[in-house]
């Protein structure tokens, strides 16, 4: 960024995370602070304590994923203050970015830029879908810079008329070595010699398509040897896909969450991800960096990152993903010459100094714009 980067102060905001937002704050504010910038996290206080952000840099704000009146109004003030304090407010999700651009109404000089990062899209329809169709506006409108990790995230933010749209970087962290043996992971998830392994690493919640993934594995359920589908990850439909399992007799194990994910690649023979929409998922550039080949819905960012390194289908389309599994599974050569290509592609998967330059040519990109 222009001049000395020591002087540049930059406010990450963010609110209530279980998972790769939260992580790829923690990532850009370590990082951030080691180029030299002055940084300070804002976000409520249940996400300071899950991703460990030290408390000296750490503001308390109540950023729910849901409206609340007066705890927003509070969030709304107590970003304008930040505002005054920064030279870029880089808001991360709808919500959080939709609060930083109301804390920056009206414009004012000396109040940082808003740059926000849209790392979900909107997957709910009703009274919810109509309170995010409103704060996505707001974003558009207030913010100098939106990034998106999609491609139909960018066209939706031009459409809504943002100033200027760039694509954001958010890697996963670096994918370590198996601690176990291939042979022993698969006894302790219960499949027999040959007995292929099919693995999603998903939390249990609606985005995720996993009714999609049960109606394909039961299209395998009367097959005298059937693949094993295994989930990794918790939620709130952890019950209700329990019981459907048993009620079904499914060939699916729900593994809950698991610290081993590299463990489970390595035993897998491919990886599944039946989403309803999907940015840049963690969970497909761990396949590809682990080299298995991915079958997954054609939506997000999805089909950019996985290339030629797997098989698309349809969201939704039961029947479609069961095939395309049937395939993979009967032809082994194509499922090698798919993982030799998913390792090429992990291989080429940008990191966090790829995140952090692209983050900090925005923040330059902007303020220039913005003077």
């Amino acid at each position: 960024m222009g001049g000395p980067r020591q002087e540049r102060r930059v406010a990450l905001v963010l609110g209530t995370s279980a998972g790769g937002v939260g992580r790829h704050v923690r990532m850009l504010a370590d990082g951030l602070t080691r180029r030299g910038l002055r940084v300070v996290v804002a976000g409520p206080a249940a996400t300071r304590d899950a991703f460990g952000f030290p408390d000296a840099r750490f503001v308390p704000v109540g950023i729910s994923d849901r409206p609340h009146p007066l705890r927003d109004a509070r969030a709304v003030m107590t970003l304008r203050r930040l505002a005054r304090e920064a030279d870029v407010l880089h808001a991360h999700g709808l919500r959080a970015g939709a609060l930083a651009g109301l804390a920056g109404l009206p414009p004012a000089r000396g109040r940082a830029r808003l740059v926000v990062t849209l790392h979900n899209a909107l997957t709910a329809g009703g009274a919810v879908g109509a309170v995010y169709a409103v704060l996505e506006r707001i974003v558009a409108r207030t913010a100098a810079t939106v990034l998106t990790v999609s491609p139909d995230l960018a066209e939706r933010m031009s459409a809504l008329g943002a100033r200027h749209v760039e694509a954001a970087v958010v890697p996963a962290p670096p994918l370590p070595a198996p601690r176990r043996g291939r042979e022993e992971v698969r006894r302790e998830l219960g499949a027999a010699p040959g007995r292929p392994v099919l693995l999603t690493v998903a939390r249990l919640a609606q985005q995720k398509g996993l009714e999609t993934l049960l109606d394909a594995a039961a299209g395998f359920a009367a097959s005298p040897s059937p693949p094993l589908f295994a989930v990794a990850g918790d939620g709130p439909l952890a019950a209700g896909l329990r019981e459907r399992i048993e009620r079904e007799g499914l060939p699916v194990r729900l593994l809950g969450h698991r610290d081993d994910v590299a463990d489970l690649l390595a035993a897998a023979d491919a990886v599944v991800v039946p989403s309803r929409w999907e940015g840049q998922p963690l969970s497909v550039q761990e396949a590809l960096r682990a080299g298995r080949p991915v079958v997954a819905t054609a939506v997000g960012g999805v089909p950019a990152m996985v290339g030629d390194a797997g098989v698309l289908v349809p969201y939704g389309d039961a029947a479609a993903l069961r095939a395309a599994v049937a395939r993979l599974l009967g032809d082994p050569e194509e499922a090698r010459r798919l993982g030799e290509a998913a390792a090429r592609r992990g291989r080429t998967l940008p990191g966090e100094e790829e995140a952090l330059s692209a983050v900090l040519d925005a923040y330059t990109a902007t303020l220039a714009r913005e003077r």
